[in-house]
């Protein structure tokens, strides 16, 4: 629960807070069609975002990456030349860190790992290990393809990154070497479009690029359990100024999540409940 005096430090300091969540691991069910003796998968859970609170947020900040770890909030956004990642105090609302990301990069996704930092960029295949307090740079893997969203699993031991596509590339929290994937299906289907990404336990929330929705998955084996509909969190003002929907936090030992977006004036505390 955020307090009156961290709402107040927040909103003097103009803090974007945003999201990555909370919920229990998710269960997964079949059924089976005793005719033909096929097992169907069962449908996702349909949640919506319910709003408990809203709090100001950047409105230049072109967000890639929201996080809460050690109680610190911590953000990346993109745009070449304008690029940053910094750490916000949760407590006191004050800025510990900023370090810009220079050109050529177009920073992406961010997750801490312990006492470190991972950083992706979007088309240059480079991820940046930095100091969780400090955010200076420790050093720059290369990988291929693009980056998109981060997240770390801390009791499996691995790092999950999105490109884009429909899999989920697992990858050394220490080195950043893949280690494994897995294809991300709803129905059967495959889903693509996977962007920010946040690991609750043994799940891992991930936004859908240029929509409102933001699916729960089984990363055991790409599952999706859970489609959310966060529309309508911005009036249509407020929406032709901003652009989509790209942050995901869960608030550490609760249910409740941050979520925000590209450009958006507010960022909005909620719970994800039954549609």
């Amino acid at each position: 629960m955020i307090g009156p005096r961290l709402l107040v430090s927040m909103l003097l300091a103009g803090v974007a807070l945003a999201g990555c969540g909370a919920s229990g691991e998710p269960t997964t069910s079949t059924k089976t069609d005793g005719e033909a003796g096929i097992v169907a998968p069962q449908p996702p859970e349909r949640l919506r975002a319910q709003v408990l609170e809203t709090l100001p947020h950047d409105p230049n900040a072109f967000t890639q990456g929201y996080e809460i770890a050690h109680g610190v909030l911590y953000e990346s956004t993109g745009r070449v030349g304008m690029s940053w990642v910094r750490a916000v105090d949760t407590t006191s609302g004050k800025e510990l860190a900023r370090m810009a990301l220079p050109p050529p990069f177009f920073g992406e996704g961010i997750t801490v790992v312990e006492d470190s930092l991972w950083q992706v960029t979007w088309e240059s295949g480079v991820a940046i290990r930095r100091d969780a307090d400090t955010l200076a740079e420790q050093k720059r893997v290369e990988y291929s393809g693009e980056g998109w969203g981060l997240c770390y699993q801390a009791e499996q031991e691995r790092v999950v990154m999105s490109d884009g596509s429909d899999t989920l590339t697992f990858r050394d929290p220490e080195t950043f070497e893949e280690i494994g994937s897995v294809q991300v299906r709803s129905g059967g289907k495959e889903v693509d479009q996977l962007n920010e990404l946040e690991c609750v336990n043994g799940t891992v929330y991930a936004n859908v690029w240029q929509t409102d929705t933001i699916l729960r998955i089984n990363v055991g084996d790409g599952t999706v359990t859970g489609k959310i509909d966060a529309s309508g969190l911005l009036t249509p003002p407020e929406q032709a100024k901003a652009d989509v929907l790209n942050g995901i936090a869960a608030i550490p030992g609760s249910e409740y999540f941050f979520l925000t977006g590209k450009l958006w004036p507010k960022t909005f505390r909620v719970r994800f409940v039954p549609q």
